[in-house]
């Protein structure tokens, strides 16, 4: 065994002993500093505790049961329908699925939005139950820690919204174009922190949470974010059948029309030619008896496929199982404050410990900087 290697592996191991001893001093030597350090740390991790607003959070889990029927056109309408002149195309036919992977996209669209505004929470230190919009825009009181995370860390957003005046402007309406106020966009970003939607692909089941500052409100968002998702996916899914339902009922009523005319002209003929025998007047009466046949039929079969389409509406109507039904929560939700504050002081030991160790690196290394700097003069 080469001996100059053992010398060398042994003055490492001493030099790593020795550095390790180094930090150990060094940090024994700054203990006040890093005692200091973490009391502060330990401070504002009690003012964290005390002054954070309570929260609440409302949790339901649902399971969309996607169907997947097919049309129930039948044949003889299709071909009744072209001898009148009447293309029905795909009328009837299945209605594409939203998947879970967009129910995102819903809630976070325009429309979803502008009905959680229109929420009606109960908030006990109201009368009377108010629009979640108007709670937030009349009523509400930002906690201390809040109001110092605006004019702190959010403070030059604050600034620069002051200075752009024009965007608190009122936008005129015009129909048909979605507008929204300065102050409506805030509680947009308001109601993105507060409503959370986890979809488990693998399960096929999504879980749908409200977080509030009290316990009953939360369940009131909740429940009304369900309803809205609910609504918003089923009008998705039965909207090519609802339109088919409208074009077939738009065919029937004009059908309905030619079939009473129909009715009618061959009534009235006959009326008019009880006793007459003639051969032209036979070929009339079976010519207005074929159209009277043709508009009858089509109409009938229309009649038949208003009915029809109409359960289609409801079969193409997804269903959605409650796993877990929503619940007013007893327990506040978040970090406890007693592990707030445990994780604070444990944050300043760690911060406390890392300054005086780098302060002892930025010794070492202006110490070796000077040397360099006087061996070089």
């Amino acid at each position: 065994m080469d001996p100059n290697h053992n010398s060398n592996q042994q003055q490492y191991v001493e030099e790593d002993e020795f550095d390790l001893i180094q930090l150990v001093k060094t940090l024994w030597n700054d203990r006040k500093t890093i005692i200091k350090i973490t009391v502060i740390f330990m401070m504002l991790g009690l003012f964290v505790a005390l002054f954070s607003a309570p929260q609440y959070t409302a949790t339901t889990v649902i399971r969309p049961v996607l169907s997947g029927s097919k049309s129930k056109l039948s044949g003889s309408l299709g071909g009744l329908a072209a001898m009148a002149g009447i293309n029905l195309g795909d009328a009837g036919s299945s209605s594409s699925e939203l998947p879970p992977s967009l129910y995102p996209q819903i809630v976070g669209s325009f429309s979803f939005q502008k009905s959680m505004f229109e929420t009606q929470l109960n908030i006990s230190e109201l009368d009377s139950s108010v629009s979640y919009k108007e709670y937030y825009e009349t009523h509400h009181r930002p906690s201390l820690l809040q109001s110092l995370k605006k004019y702190t860390i959010g403070l030059p957003g604050v600034l620069i919204r002051a200075f752009k005046g024009d965007s608190n402007k009122e936008v005129k309406s015009l129909k048909g174009i979605n507008t929204m106020s300065a102050g409506e966009l805030e509680l947009v970003g308001l109601l993105g922190e507060q409503i959370s939607l986890n979809i488990n692909e693998k399960e096929g089941y999504i879980s749908l949470s409200a977080t509030l500052p009290e316990a009953l409100a939360a369940t009131q968002l909740l429940l009304n974010a369900q309803k809205v998702l609910q609504e918003a996916v089923i009008a998705f899914k039965i909207k090519k059948a609802t339109a088919d339902l409208g074009f077939i009922k738009e065919r029937y009523v004009e059908k309905k029309v030619d079939f009473e005319k129909a009715q009618a002209n061959l009534a009235r003929y006959r009326d008019a030619n009880r006793n007459v025998t003639t051969a032209l007047a036979q070929t009339e009466s079976e010519r207005l008896e074929s159209e009277y046949q043709l508009a009858f039929s089509v109409y009938s079969e229309l009649a038949k496929q208003v009915e029809t389409q109409k359960i289609q509406v409801k079969e193409d109507t997804p269903v959605f199982a409650v796993l877990q039904e929503a619940v007013v929560p007893l327990k506040k939700s978040g970090t406890p404050k007693s592990m707030t504050l445990i994780i604070w002081t444990f944050l300043g030991g760690i911060a406390g410990i890392g300054f005086v160790y780098s302060k002892g690196v930025y010794r070492e290394i202006s110490k070796k900087w000077n040397t360099t700097a006087a061996k070089n003069r």
